[in-house]
């Protein structure tokens, strides 16, 4: 695809800066491109985004996204001016020293670096070891507390400043494929849905979590308020084509071989079965991934709300997770869109997955 274009609506949403607990930017997003479809759309406490089409349907379907990303929250300033802070979801510190930050604040964005001792200055042993979070800082050219204080606040929070690029084709890098990539996906294919011409048997509930990188919260309470009979999670997965993966661990899953259906005690097999239908239906290649427990995603929360959901998990194959520069191919996320809305076509009035 060399002269592929992404979709405003994603697009927008990668440039969206949105750690956990502070999601108000992709949350305007959503609300912009997905509102317009929906025949209810509402927010709640937590900060989900919760679009609802043909309200009367039957079954209840229930699909998630979250919009929430890795971040920094500031949680100290020294007398000299330097920000420390806490990470927010799951970070790899090797490679957070020597990034280009955007804190946001009260007054708009601030931009700044994390830094850490040079190399030149370490002896032997400090060269070889990881530091520590609170032996890293961010500098954003204050000379003082005071100073640093008239521009941050301890709370403010921070994300890597590395945007969204495509650099092959539909194979592009950003900063937080993970994860709203599942954000478009979920609210793509409503918006689809609502301009289909088949008539849809099912309600469709489109819902942007807030806060799934600190513990599937979001998840949680939108489940139980919207009380699904049928969900599926979507998130991203780790693509496994790489050097120094190993498949015997990790199983085989590459970029560009569509979307990966998971198996396992999350995943209902009856949401299951439909998915690879629906895959089959429609010649959309496809993955597996198999996983012996709960998995790390929305689906886990899903699962187990009020008696129950029969819940399955869609996932985009990326690599690098959690890394400032993930990588994925946009092709995959087009094909989990088409099976989605393959998939809501296809239910029928009473399939609840019950097996």
């Amino acid at each position: 695809m060399p002269n592929y274009e992404a979709p405003a609506f994603l697009t927008e949403l990668l440039h969206a800066r949105s750690p956990s607990g502070y999601e108000s930017e992709a949350q305007a997003v959503f609300d912009r491109h997905v509102q317009p479809a929906a025949n209810a759309y509402r927010k709640d406490a937590l900060g989900n985004r919760i679009a609802t089409l043909h309200p009367d349907g039957d079954p209840v379907l229930m699909l998630a996204g979250h919009m929430d990303e890795l971040g920094l929250i500031v949680t100290y300033v020294n007398k000299d001016g330097y920000l420390y802070f806490d990470t927010i979801g799951g970070h790899d510190r090797t490679v957070i020293s020597g990034r280009r930050v955007i804190i946001q604040t009260a007054a708009g964005a601030v931009k700044g670096v994390t830094g850490k001792r040079a190399i030149h200055l370490m002896n032997e042993a400090d060269r070889k070891k990881v530091p520590e979070i609170h032996e890293i800082w961010i500098d954003i050219g204050a000379r003082s507390k005071d100073e640093a204080l008239a521009r941050v606040a301890i709370g403010d929070v921070a994300t890597y400043d590395h945007e969204f690029e495509l650099f092959n084709g539909s194979i592009g890098t950003a900063r937080a494929f993970d994860n709203k990539v599942g954000a478009y996906i979920v609210g793509e294919t409503l918006i689809r849905l609502s301009r289909e011409k088949r008539k849809l048997a099912a309600q469709v509930v489109a819902v942007a979590t807030s806060q799934e990188e600190i513990g599937v919260r979001g998840a949680t309470t939108a489940a139980y308020a919207v009380n699904p009979h049928l969900a599926i999670a979507i998130d991203v997965a780790h693509a496994t084509d790489h050097p120094d993966c190993d498949n015997r661990k990790y199983g085989e899953t590459k970029l560009g071989g569509g979307p990966i259906l998971c198996r396992g005690a999350n995943i209902n097999p009856r949401v299951y079965e439909r998915l690879l239908a629906a895959a089959k239906k429609l010649k959309i290649p496809h993955q597996f991934e198999a996983d012996p427990r709960p998995t790390g995603t929305d689906a886990r929360a899903i699962q187990m709300t009020r008696g129950g959901v029969a819940t399955g998990l869609v996932s985009v194959p990326l690599r690098y997770m959690h890394t400032p520069s993930e990588v994925v191919d946009l092709a995959d996320v087009e094909l989990c869109v088409r099976l989605l809305v393959e998939f809501a076509l296809n239910l029928k009035k009473g399939d609840y997955g019950h097996w």
